[in-house]
């Protein structure tokens, strides 16, 4: 049995393109899965019966979340956001949550994941985090340029088996008010969250590192696309 695993989509407004990093569908494939990618829906309404034929879903990384969807004003280091995908990637994150499908969130993932269930996220660290680290590397993709420490009770420690990892680094926002029911598993020497997770549920992982940018130059970093195709298997 190979899991159908959706794969959410960027959507360049101007060509009028949804597309994705072949990143994801290559790591997908390699742990096992199928790859489907999600296009943007204009209908939110039609997540559900999407959903039904899903085995498990990621929300791919990208611009920022539009802060009107966790109660705030916008900053002004706000970037480029997407009402687009804001539009139906919210409701398919809580269709996916409520029907507790195997779910793991990327970069941009984890932080609309952590919306999505009730929380919120900072708009810019580096003017709302004191002295923050560097988190948006000017090296190669593949890169770990961090240390993130892992909690070892949680899937993501269990899944890596050890304490601590090195992470590429790719954003200038994370989450800040963590959602109802999750916990933080990840996290940054300057506290900045690094992943996150609901207990209880086969698999609803949110990390702010780009692992498919990693795991074709150190395997390792395929771990979780693996754990991911599992709990979609089950």
């Amino acid at each position: 049995m190979f899991p159908v695993i959706g794969i959410t989509s960027n959507f360049d407004l101007e060509n009028h393109r949804s597309t994705v990093s072949s990143d994801y569908t290559r790591a997908v494939e390699s742990a096992g899965g199928i790859p489907l990618l999600i296009p943007v829906l204009d209908n939110p309404g039609r997540v559900g019966a999407l959903l039904d034929r899903l085995d498990g879903l990621i929300l791919t990384g990208g611009v920022d979340v539009d802060p009107s969807h966790f109660g705030e004003e916008p900053r002004p280091k706000l970037g480029r956001v997407s009402p687009e995908r804001d539009r139906i990637e919210i409701p398919l994150a809580r269709a996916a949550l409520e029907k507790r499908l195997p779910l793991l969130g990327v970069c941009r993932g984890i932080q609309l994941l952590n919306i999505a269930a009730g929380g919120a996220v900072f708009q810019d660290i580096y003017s709302q985090v004191k002295d923050p680290l560097k988190h948006n590397q000017e090296a190669p993709r593949w890169y770990p340029s961090h240390e993130v420490k892992l909690d070892q009770a949680a899937l993501v420690g269990k899944i890596h088996g050890v304490k601590a990892l090195r992470v590429n680094s790719f954003h200038h926002q994370a989450v800040s008010r963590v959602a109802p029911g999750f916990v933080v598993s990840a996290w940054a020497g300057d506290g900045v969250t690094e992943g996150i997770e609901r207990p209880g549920d086969p698999f609803t992982v949110g990390v702010q590192w780009h692992p498919e940018g990693m795991w074709e130059k150190e395997p390792r970093y395929l771990a979780i696309f693996t754990a991911l195709v599992e709990a979609a298997r089950g």
